[in-house]
C-alpha cells in the first residue's frame, strides 16, 4: 500500500499542562502517560496516530480548561527528559521538534 503524500507516520509526542492532572483522566486521554512533573505541570507522553488524533488531545486539554503550555514530538529513541534544555529544531528524521504556545497575556 503506498501512502498519501504528507500523511506522516505515528509519532510520540509531549503535551505539557499547567497543574497537576488527576490520573482519574489517565483513561479519557486513551494510551497517554500522565506524569507529574517537579515544576508544577503534567506531561501527557505517548504514540500518537495521526495529526487528527492530535487535534482530538487538543480539543480535549481546551475542554479541560486547563492551560496547554508546549506541544513536541519525542524521538522514541530517547528518553523523554533528554536534551530538555535544546532549542526547537527543524523538522528531520529522529529529531526532536518542540512548538512553545504563548497567551494573549504573554504578549
Amino acid at each position: 500500500m503506498t501512502r498519501s503524500p504528507g500523511r506522516q507516520p505515528p509519532a510520540r509526542y509531549r503535551l505539557r499542562v499547567a497543574g497537576h492532572l488527576g490520573q482519574h483522566w489517565s483513561p479519557w486521554f486513551g494510551d497517554l502517560t500522565l506524569t507529574h512533573d517537579d515544576d508544577g505541570t503534567t506531561s501527557l507522553t505517548g504514540v500518537v496516530a495521526d495529526q487528527s488524533e492530535l487535534h482530538g488531545l487538543l480539543t480535549k486539554i481546551r475542554d479541560l480548561g486547563v492551560t496547554l503550555i508546549s506541544v513536541e514530538t519525542v524521538d522514541p529513541r530517547h528518553g523523554v527528559d533528554d536534551d530538555a534544555d535544546s532549542h526547537p529544531t527543524h523538522e528531520a528524521a529522529g529529531e526532536r521538534r518542540t512548538v512553545q504556545l504563548t497567551t494573549l497575556e504573554d504578549t
